[in-house]
């Protein structure tokens, strides 16, 4: 089976010569008597494949100056016949004839405002040279031609929490050189006064450093009321045009919402007989709360035998009361369900459901806390031949890992690669086979339309500007819940990974790319996930995991809080709220080291007692490894509102990092940057690299609940199977080629220009690496024999 997986978990920036064009032209007029006056950006990321030719990438930014547009064609020529535009493109209708391509505008993306921008690319081919365009027209009017651009300050963030009684960061830089120094300064222009600026509140850039970006640090004044306040900051200045970064304080007085805690979620109730679940509430109430429990669809004999009222006061409100359920005797033999909706005045609703078990012969599902203990994991035969047929692979190729169903054609299968209703049959004779033990299976929900918006290599196949989201509705997630609801699978605990490097990408990306900007929307990431929630949780023997990103992702304060309130958004939208989700998934495909031994975040080095978070490898994150994101994840997620049982998972399938190079010990170093690098088993070249990395090895192997408020370990990403390709391969399946993956791919401002790290000879993202596999089996930690 082809597992198409290439994580991309920093958005790479696109650097090239760039060409901006600046005009208030007013000439030929588009159909709707509009001045036409533009400012287009455009640089290519170019790569060379053999001597004289290549591929190249090209980002394009098209800035409205003149009267609004409803519709907008932008065409330019290439300076030689050997630059081709090979489809397929984003943000435009491309086409090509002979030098000109000519872009014109999605049925979303037309309108646009005086002083609005949109950003539209292709890839290409070159062969001799790739020079950059030189002139651009707007609706048959040329942009440009009046005088040099002035420059827009462009900030890392649009929005930043501040922790009350300390301190967070953004950068800016200019989005081209300004003529001659200019100063710019960051001021609050409104909002709560005890957000400042600390630091950085006057930059000054040159012709020669305004692409580096310079730190400006925001303050949140220690306070006792539990208001988290929000103000506005100006960051601009003369001769260059400035933005607004808004700053929230994440207030330390007040970090538990209130809500209704019930526990378990699902519940089993032998016929003729009762089950239980129990309710609170998350804060101390000012006056007493009564929450009922009343019945809705499903199997009438399941009835609310009593609890159905609960009364909490100022006193008891944290002590967990009963509610029973009943399932009345009956003569036939199936296994009916129902739903409760637990409520309150003023609260977010919950949902339990009840499953019968049926004392009549039939097979009786049952949906438990954590469906990692006690169970064993299912071998998927397709990648534990690949792996016995290595080198001493077969001293893990009865491991579990999991399967990707990550593009529709992937559901049926192939005469070379097992379906999903195949998968679970293999699981079933597994079950079988292993004793009274239950069978976990886990399958990866992978296919949103617009997926891995800010990446290359592992693009999907829908597109929401093409009916995508009624295609993942109905080709994709509700043949994937029919197969699962089959009552053949019913003894089987199906865990389902939840549509990784989605959600997170809203939090990070959206100023950077339009894919991630149109997921953002209507028919994007956030129906995408509650779909599949809805659908799959409503299956009592499913398990419903959301990717989580890892620590190097969201780990610092402008990120951590933003997704948690965007995972809270999403989850609680769903029909059974965040009742619908059993846990959170970090480091999916991805490198960070479950725990780093040999130092922590508090860790300091050297006389002054330097902050490790002052080291260019931590920059400030709050987290050093992704078990401490993973617990300190869950903790917000809980104190947010989802349900106090939530479970973590992190894939620890190649973030080991033993063999030689691995640390015996901390470093006695007294520079933070020397003992941090010395000291840190993960040995990546930077912590935003994730494709292919060299010098990996496989970690823990999957255990279930190896810490407190953690499921399992568990191994997602099947070792040996690539990230992405090394170099540009052509392909029929939406895949290009991320310069990440590229071994001499010299990095951007995102990984602090460093090398990407990622070994050479990679095929497709999916496709079987042998060399890869061979490294992560010799550098596992703990090692395998």
């Amino acid at each position: 089976m082809r597992l198409h997986r290439g994580l991309r978990k920093w958005a790479v920036t696109m650097t090239a010569a760039s060409v901006a064009a600046l005009g208030l032209v007013v000439g030929q007029t588009s159909a709707a008597n509009a001045a036409v006056a533009c400012d287009v950006t455009y640089t290519a990321n170019s790569w060379t494949s053999s001597p004289g030719q290549g591929g190249f990438t090209a980002n394009i930014t098209l800035k409205n100056t003149g009267d609004p547009l409803t519709s907008w064609s932008l065409a330019f020529d290439y300076p030689t016949t050997g630059q081709k535009y090979t489809p397929s493109g984003w943000g435009a209708n491309w086409s090509q004839s002979g030098t000109t391509v000519t872009g014109t505008n999605m049925s979303y993306n037309g309108s646009l405002a005086t002083g609005a921008s949109v950003s539209v690319g292709f890839n290409g081919t070159w062969t001799g040279t790739n020079p950059n365009p030189t002139s651009f027209k707007v609706n048959n009017t040329t942009c440009g031609g009046t005088g040099p651009t002035t420059p827009t300050v462009v900030t890392s963030s649009s929005a930043v929490a501040v922790n009350e009684g300390g301190t967070a960061t953004f950068t800016a830089r200019l989005s081209s050189a300004p003529s001659s120094n200019v100063t710019v300064t960051t001021a609050r222009t409104s909002g709560d006064t005890d957000l400042t600026v600390s630091s950085g509140g006057s930059l000054t850039f040159t012709p020669s450093n305004w692409s580096t970006p310079q730190t400006v640090t925001l303050a949140a004044a220690q306070d006792s009321d539990t208001t988290a306040g929000t103000a506005a900051f100006s960051v601009g200045g003369t001769g260059v045009t400035g933005v607004t970064v808004n700053a929230t304080e994440v207030d330390d007085d007040a970090t538990v919402e209130q809500s209704i805690i019930v526990s378990p979620t699902s519940v089993t109730v032998p016929e003729g007989s009762t089950g239980t679940f129990t309710a609170r509430l998350a804060a101390q109430p000012t006056s007493s709360v009564t929450v009922t429990t009343t019945a809705g669809s499903g199997d009438s004999s399941i009835t609310v035998s009593s609890g159905a009222s609960l009364t909490f006061s100022t006193s008891n409100w944290n002590t967990p009361q009963t509610v029973t359920l009943a399932a009345a005797q009956d003569s036939d033999t199936t296994n009916g369900s129902r739903t409760f909706t637990v409520a309150a005045t003023g609260l977010t609703s919950r949902t339990v459901t009840a499953t019968e078990a049926d004392d009549d012969g039939g097979t009786n599902p049952t949906h438990v806390e954590n469906p990692y203990a006690g169970a064993t994991g299912y071998v998927n035969p397709n990648w534990s031949a690949k792996a016995a047929a290595e080198p001493g692979g077969s001293a893990v190729a009865n491991t579990s890992t999991a399967v990707w169903m990550d593009r529709i054609a992937a559901i049926a299968g192939s005469s070379s690669a097992m379906g999903l209703r195949a998968h679970l049959d293999e699981a079933v004779r597994q079950d079988a086979a292993n004793g009274s033990a239950p069978l976990t299976i886990q399958v990866v929900i992978y296919d949103l339309p617009n997926r891995d918006c800010s990446a290359l290599a592992s693009n999907g196949e829908l597109l929401i500007s093409q009916d995508g989201f009624n295609r993942y509705k109905s080709e994709y997630i509700d043949p994937i819940a029919a197969i699962m609801r089959d009552s053949a699978y019913a003894n089987l605990r199906i865990v389902t990974i939840i549509e990784p490097d989605s959600l997170p990408n809203l939090v990070t990306n959206i100023n950077s790319f339009e894919k991630c900007r149109e997921a953002n929307g209507t028919g994007g990431y956030r129906d995408g996930v509650r779909y599949a929630l809805n659908q799959l949780h409503a299956i009592p023997n499913v398990y419903t995991y959301i990717d989580a990103g890892h620590h190097a992702w969201l780990g610092w304060d402008s990120n951590f809080q933003p997704v948690v309130n965007l995972f809270y958004e999403t989850v609680a939208g769903t029909t059974a709220g965040v009742d619908s989700v059993d846990g959170f998934i970090v480091n999916t495909a991805n490198y960070g080291a479950t725990t780093e031994p040999y130092f922590t975040i508090n860790s300091t080095v050297g006389p002054n007692n330097t902050s490790v978070r002052q080291s260019k490898w931590v920059d400030w994150n709050w987290y050093v490894d992704e078990q401490s994101f993973a617990v300190a994840l869950r903790n917000a997620l809980v104190a947010k509102g989802f349900r106090s049982g939530l479970g973590m998972l992190i894939d620890t399938s190649r973030n080991g990092w033993g063999g030689s190079a691995r640390p015996s010990g901390p470093s006695t170093a007294t520079n933070v940057d020397d003992f941090v690098n010395q000291s840190r088993i993960d040995r990546r070249i930077h912590a935003g690299n994730w494709c292919n990395q060299a010098g990996a090895g496989m970690g823990a192997r999957p255990t279930a609940a190896p810490a407190s408020g953690l499921d399992a370990y568990v191994w997602i990403k099947p070792p040996g199977e690539s990230d992405g390709a090394s170099t540009d391969i052509p392909n029929d399946e939406g895949k290009k080629f991320d310069r990440m993956c590229d071994p001499t791919y010299t990095g951007n401002s995102l990984n602090g220009n460093n090398m990407s790290g990622a070994k050479a000879g990679a095929p497709l993202s999916g496709q079987w690496f042998s060399a890869q596999f061979r490294e992560l089996l010799a550098n596992a930690y703990p090692p395998i024999n």
